[in-house]
């Protein structure tokens, strides 16, 4: 019995210092749920509404919550001023992108701004989008074009009233939006195209949500058959054949125009990023090219639509928020018909409805996920190089820390304030902010403030007949940008 004893009294000291080397280690990381082996936390998440999954855990484990995505580590951000720290005071380590295999392959191995890596490259492609394609003297030449959009949109809804038909809201105003997006960017319209590049851009943002094999167990043999053998990256192929065939056709017909475009036209995006080819000022490729059509198309058309159908479905949930956003509308506009760009910075109200729409319902409820460049420290925890960042804008947005009754939808908590959406006010952060802030959002804000403010200007809005106000639903598509899951339907009744 003395050995045995001898042994544990021996051990005592080894025993200590590994449990306070294990004790020190899980005090260096963030807080999180224990990781299985091999497949670390997916089992605890819904790919499918990946956002939620994260918020909920992050209620358990705070604000800063580190996961394991297969062999991936991951942190979550869900408070602003971790946001803050991650966006401003650390964004140069914070600003770069994962290698998915997904975006990978749809962005061109990175060609084009949303996907690239931060890098030199990254920088001159940001550039290209800052000054020639959305810069502000650039967005207000494409007025007209936003314009004679929603006024062919609101004469189709004036059409189904006065017929006393339906109007299904979200299929309309992603038509809108793809239409606005096709017409800069591409200089046509397309009707019959549109359509099916609509549905194609669904099916594409469920693709890029969704990480692959290949991408959680990195490293291991075969994991790219499994991709293949589960479709997944048939699917994939398809979809990039689908879009890429899009814009070659798209690049063919800029390049072999039998007759030069009329002045009044003006450059649209492809005519740009042409000239720029020619002029040598970058150094581009059609495969730039395309990897910045592809920016245009999806972040430009499923952005805008979205945030008016939630505003839509968050009115006429709220009657009397609507009365109130309508009274405002049509007695600043007056009796002139329709509500033109030069009206819009007037709407206070309506623009305190839209900062609370994008606080409850932020279309990109992720951010699109970052990677640290190098090692750090994040509120005290050490953050390993080649770490994936999720920023939750949907848990900052209704975080109790920052925001009184914060499940509520009230706009009135604008009026008066100077929190804004540009990137300075981390408690509100739809488009996410410093060096990888939305090139688009000057273009976003006033294509949704534009179709909202007609829809409001011109129309009563009620429920189909049948439906009751409990009916109304909240539930949300699959897909980065976070959508209505069931179509919103209503009633139009011309006011004009």
């Amino acid at each position: 019995m003395s050995l045995p004893i001898l042994f544990l009294i021996l051990s005592l000291p080894l025993l200590y210092l590994i449990s306070k080397i294990i004790q020190n280690k899980s005090r260096l990381n963030p807080p999180g749920p224990v990781a299985l082996p091999i497949i670390g936390n997916l089992h605890q998440l819904d790919q499918s509404n990946l956002h939620t999954s994260l918020w909920n855990l992050s209620k358990s484990y705070g604000p800063l919550l580190s996961l394991h995505l297969g062999f991936i580590p991951a942190i979550v951000i869900s408070s602003a001023s971790l946001a803050k720290e991650v966006l401003k005071t650390q964004d140069l380590i914070f600003c770069s992108r994962p290698s998915l295999v997904g975006q990978q392959k749809i962005s061109y191995n990175g060609l084009e701004v949303i996907f690239s890596p931060y890098n030199d490259y990254w920088k001159e492609m940001r550039k290209i989008f800052m000054v020639h394609l959305l810069g502000p003297k650039r967005v207000q030449s494409f007025r007209h074009i936003r314009e004679d959009e929603v006024s062919r949109a609101m004469n189709k809804i004036r059409e189904l009233a006065l017929l006393s038909k339906t109007v299904n809201l979200s299929e309309m105003m992603k038509s809108v939006a793809s239409t606005i997006m096709m017409r800069v960017g591409f200089g046509k319209r397309d009707g019959h195209k549109r359509t099916d590049v609509i549905h194609r851009l669904t099916d594409f943002q469920a693709i890029i949500a969704n990480f692959l094999v290949s991408d959680l167990w990195a490293g291991l043999p075969f994991v790219g058959l499994v991709d293949r053998l589960s479709g997944k990256m048939r699917r994939l192929d398809k979809c990039f054949r689908y879009f890429d065939v899009l814009y070659e056709e798209l690049i063919d017909e800029h390049l072999n125009r039998e007759s030069p475009k009329p002045p009044e036209e003006g450059e649209d995006f492809i005519d740009i990023l042409l000239r720029l080819k020619e002029d040598q000022l970058f150094n581009l490729t059609y495969d730039h090219i395309k990897g910045m059509i592809m920016d245009v198309l999806v972040a430009g058309t499923d952005t805008s639509s979205a945030t008016v159908v939630w505003a839509m479905t968050a009115l006429i949930k709220n009657p009397e928020v609507m009365k109130k956003v309508q009274k405002e509308v049509r007695t600043v506009v007056g009796k002139k018909g329709k509500v033109d760009e030069d009206d819009l910075p007037k709407l206070i109200y309506m623009k305190a409805v839209v900062k609370e729409i994008m606080r409850l319902y932020p279309t990109v409820p992720l951010l699109v996920p970052r990677e640290t460049t190098k090692e750090t420290v994040l509120s005290g925890y050490k953050i390993k190089q080649k770490t994936f960042v999720f920023i939750n804008t949907l848990a900052i947005g209704r975080d109790p820390e920052s925001w009184d009754k914060p499940d509520e939808f009230l706009p009135e908590r604008f009026l008066g304030s100077d929190i804004d959406f540009k990137g300075n006010d981390f408690e509100l952060i739809p488009f996410g902010a410093g060096r990888r802030i939305c090139p688009g959002i000057t273009m976003g804000v006033v294509t949704v403030d534009l179709l909202l403010a007609n829809l409001l200007y011109l129309f009563d809005w009620s429920l189909p007949n049948g439906m009751k106000m409990q009916d109304i639903d909240f539930e949300v598509l699959p897909g980065i940008t976070m959508h209505k899951r069931n179509a919103l339907c209503l009633l139009p009744h011309a006011h004009f």
